[in-house]
């Protein structure tokens, strides 16, 4: 379109209203959570309780958000649970904002091994140890995925070659801090490559790092097997290796740790609250949760989508949760962060 009816005297105007549009929208987001959960259908989480996903819609986060509001719905458990999409750096935007809800007893926001590699490197200001654990719900893999006609038939096979030249041997897989980094930088250590030399390439998702397999632009990828399962069943792309402790089942290939390299890093999501809530709060959270995750519809949820049910309520989760901090944080500090 033309712009020569624009004055230059303009300009400076619509960038400032655009700016504050920008502001005002953000603005929006923050106060539709809170007013959501402070609504007065909303004064406690069996009336109203709203799961933030701090992620774009259609993501993982998301995904984990949708089928928990379906089951609470469902199964009467919630009223009217209702998402809210918060997306941005791995996930500490919505960390950050949900930091800034203390004593917020309606609100639980889905998390999990990425947002904490995001916290390493993304420097927010923000750590877990600002919120309060909930629940761990579920754990789902990542898998080393290559092209069909790639000369790679084994994990062994690629690395010989990655080997060779890790700084232009390009391996694909999702954001910056996001578990496919830090199980490609965890193979690479296993193999004796600085992991800090290979060429990472991070995508937005599975669509794309599909593309970019099948483009020859990477030469292989680590994502969850979901983002790959539709490629791999139509005969695109074939997994090397699943990043588990066992062999999983409706996964064709062997573990990371049956073709020699100790990588056993799992994709686990997880709910946690504001800080500040009460003692009697944060029961009836988990109570909710422990509910949900009892019922038929839940289960459905964990078959549907191929996720392993790994939960852990409470106490047992903050626990588990300083064991992840510690393992990303030492995997991140190699890294140089």
């Amino acid at each position: 379109m033309s712009r020569s009816h624009d004055s230059p005297a303009r300009t400076p105007l619509r960038t400032a209203i655009t700016v504050i549009a920008a502001v005002v929208g953000l603005a929006l987001v923050i106060l539709g959570v809170t007013d959501a959960a402070r609504s007065e259908s909303g004064s406690n989480a069996r009336a109203s309780l709203t799961l933030i996903a701090p992620a774009n819609a259609g993501g993982g986060w998301d995904g984990a958000a949708r089928e928990a509001q379906q089951a609470l719905r469902a199964e009467g458990i919630v009223n009217s649970p209702q998402v809210v999409n918060i997306p941005g750096a791995g996930g500490t935007i919505g960390l950050s904002q949900l930091v800034e809800m203390p004593g917020e007893s309606t609100t639980l926001m889905v998390m999990g091994i990425t947002m904490l590699g995001a916290i390493n490197i993304n420097g927010s200001g923000v750590n877990l140890g600002d919120v309060t654990p909930i629940a761990r719900l579920t754990d789902d893999y990542d898998v080393v995925v290559v092209p069909i006609d790639s000369p790679y038939n084994s994990v062994d096979e690629l690395v010989a070659d990655w080997k060779q030249a890790p700084g232009t041997f390009a391996f694909g897989g999702g954001s910056l801090g996001s578990l496919d980094q830090m199980i490609v930088a965890q193979i690479a250590s296993a193999a004796d490559m600085d992991p800090t030399e290979i060429n990472y390439m991070a995508h937005s998702g599975g669509a794309e790092l599909a593309t970019a397999l099948l483009s020859g632009t990477i030469s292989a990828s680590v994502s969850g097997y979901a983002d790959f399962e539709d490629q791999v069943q139509a005969g695109r792309l074939k997994v090397l290796a699943v990043s588990a402790e066992e062999p999983v089942e409706g996964i064709d290939a062997p573990t990371l740790v049956d073709e020699g390299y100790d990588v056993t890093l799992t994709n686990w999501r997880g709910v946690v609250a504001p800080p500040g809530i009460t003692d009697e709060q944060r029961a009836e959270l988990e109570a909710i949760v422990s509910e949900m995750i009892a019922s038929d519809s839940w289960a459905n949820a964990l078959e549907r989508n191929q996720w392993t049910d790994t939960s852990l309520v409470g106490e047992a989760f903050a626990k588990n949760l300083e064991e992840e901090i510690a393992i990303v944080d030492a995997i991140w500090s190699d890294l140089g962060y």
